[in-house]
């Protein structure tokens, strides 16, 4: 059973960091798009990056480039998301997603393009 699992939300101050850890298993992820998304409270789900089979490409949404990196580690089958400078409306529940077309982007900022989702973990920043 493919699965994902997100790690490492919490409650942080404007302008400090975390990062995040998404998990596969059920099956190598080497070879798929991989994502992060997010919900805030009373909104709806929002793209904000994704990173291609090989690692090598990144997308961003515009509200996080320059802030968030998203980054793959194949051999642990994990993906990150180091969100630096965070602000108040980064404030969500975060989502790892993968998509399951081999070496495919696909659109990879709708939700629809990605079958397998996490959990989702907290992120809570305060002024």
């Amino acid at each position: 059973q493919v699965q994902v699992a997100e790690s490492g939300g919490g409650l942080l101050q404007a302008g400090g960091s975390l990062r995040l850890s998404c998990v596969g298993s059920g099956r190598s992820f080497r070879t798929y798009t991989m994502a992060w998304f997010r919900r805030a409270p009373g909104k709806e789900i929002e793209f904000v990056a994704a990173i291609s089979w090989s690692g090598q490409n990144q997308y961003y949404a515009d509200s996080v480039k320059g802030r968030f990196t998203i980054s793959k580690d194949s051999a642990e089958n994990t993906i990150y998301l180091q969100m630096n400078d965070v602000r108040s409306d980064d404030t969500a529940v975060y989502y790892c997603a993968s998509n399951d077309r081999t070496y495919a982007m696909g659109d990879y900022r709708s939700d629809a393009t990605y079958p397998y989702w996490g959990q989702g973990t907290q992120v809570t920043v305060s002024a």
